[in-house]
C-alpha cells in the first residue's frame, strides 16, 4: 500500500513561535530536526503497518525543511518549489492513503501559529462557501486524485476545526493552544511514540480492509474560491489576474475548473504577494 506524509512545521510538537519557522537561526535548526523527528516515526509506524511504497512531502514555507541525511531510506522525500501540487506533491504517485504532519489551524482561529498558505496575504479563504485551512484545502485535492486523509497531528485548535471534514481519519494532538504563540505541548519524543503507534494501527487497519483507491481519481469538478486578503493593496495586486472578480476592499473571488487549478492559483497569489513586503 503506497503512503503520502505531507509534513509541515506548525504543528509540531515544541514549536511555538514565528522564529522556528523561519531559516537563519538556531530555533528553527531545532524546529526542522523535529519536524524530521515526527515524519520518521509517521514513516516507521507505516512501514511497520504495512505499507509498500512512503513518499514524504516537505510542505513548509520553501519546502526544503526537513533533513535528508535523517530520514528514513525507506521513504523517498519531496523537496523545492515550484510545484503544481504544493503541500500534496506525491499525489501524482498514486497513494491510497495520506498523512498530514504538523499541520496548524486555519488563518484567525485560536491555534498556536495559525495561518492558511500565507499570513502576511490571506485571512479567509473559502472553496464553494466553505471555509477551509490547509488541511481542508489539501485533503480535498488529496480527494480529487483518488486518495484518503488518514491521519492528521497538530494542535489541539487544529484537531478540533478539522475533525468534522475528516470523521474517519485518526488525529494525534501534539500540543494544546493557549494563545497564538503560547501553549503547552508534549515532548518530542512522546509525539514521535504515539505518531509512530498510530501510523502503525491506521495503516495496518487499511491493509488488512484492503482499502482501495477512490474513485474520484483527477475529478473535474468546477470550484468557486472566495478570497479575503490582509489588505488593499493586496487585492488591487491580485485583480491583476483578469479572471478575479473584486467583491469589496479585501475580498476576491474567482473560479477553477477543479481544485488543483484552485490550489495553484492561490500559490501564485501567494508567490505575488512577496512584492509588497
Amino acid at each position: 500500500m503506497k503512503i503520502l506524509i505531507s509534513t509541515d512545521i506548525e504543528g509540531v510538537a515544541g514549536v511555538f513561535h514565528a522564529e522556528q519557522t523561519r531559516p537563519g537561526n538556531g530555533e528553527y535548526e531545532r524546529a526542522r530536526r523535529w519536524m524530521t523527528l515526527e515524519a520518521n516515526a509517521a514513516i516507521a509506524g507505516a512501514f511497520a503497518g504495512g505499507a509498500s511504497e512512503i513518499w514524504v512531502n516537505d510542505s513548509h514555507g520553501g519546502f526544503r525543511n526537513l533533513l535528508p541525511d535523517l530520514l528514513d531510506p525507506r521513504a523517498r522525500v519531496i523537496l523545492g518549489k515550484p510545484r503544481n501540487l504544493g503541500m500534496m506533491a506525491g499525489l501524482e504517485y498514486e497513494p491510497v492513503l495520506v498523512f498530514m504532519i504538523g499541520y496548524h489551524a486555519k488563518s484567525q482561529s485560536l491555534g498556536i501559529l495559525a495561518h492558511t498558505i500565507n499570513s502576511f496575504a490571506f485571512t479567509r479563504v473559502l472553496l464553494n462557501g466553505n471555509e477551509v485551512g490547509e488541511a481542508g484545502l489539501y485533503g480535498a485535492l488529496a480527494a480529487d486524485y483518488g486518495a484518503r486523509v488518514v491521519l492528521l497531528t497538530g494542535d489541539d485548535a487544529f484537531v478540533a476545526e478539522t475533525r468534522p471534514a475528516f470523521p474517519e481519519a485518526t488525529f494525534v494532538t501534539s500540543k494544546t493552544a493557549t494563545g497564538q504563540a503560547s501553549g503547552a505541548t508534549l515532548s518530542s519524543a512522546h509525539a514521535c511514540k504515539e505518531i509512530e503507534r498510530v501510523a502503525h494501527e491506521v495503516v495496518a487497519r487499511h491493509v488488512a480492509a484492503g482499502t482501495p483507491r477512490t474513485e474520484r481519481l483527477h475529478a473535474a469538478e468546477p470550484v468557486t474560491v472566495e478570497l479575503r486578503v490582509q489588505t488593499t493593496g493586496l487585492a488591487d495586486l491580485f485583480c491583476q489576474w483578469p479572471t478575479v472578480e473584486r467583491l469589496d476592499a479585501v475580498t476576491l473571488r474567482f473560479h477553477a475548473a477543479c481544485v488543483e487549478h484552485a490550489v495553484r492559483m492561490l500559490n501564485c497569489f501567494s508567490a505575488m504577494s512577496f512584492m509588497l513586503r
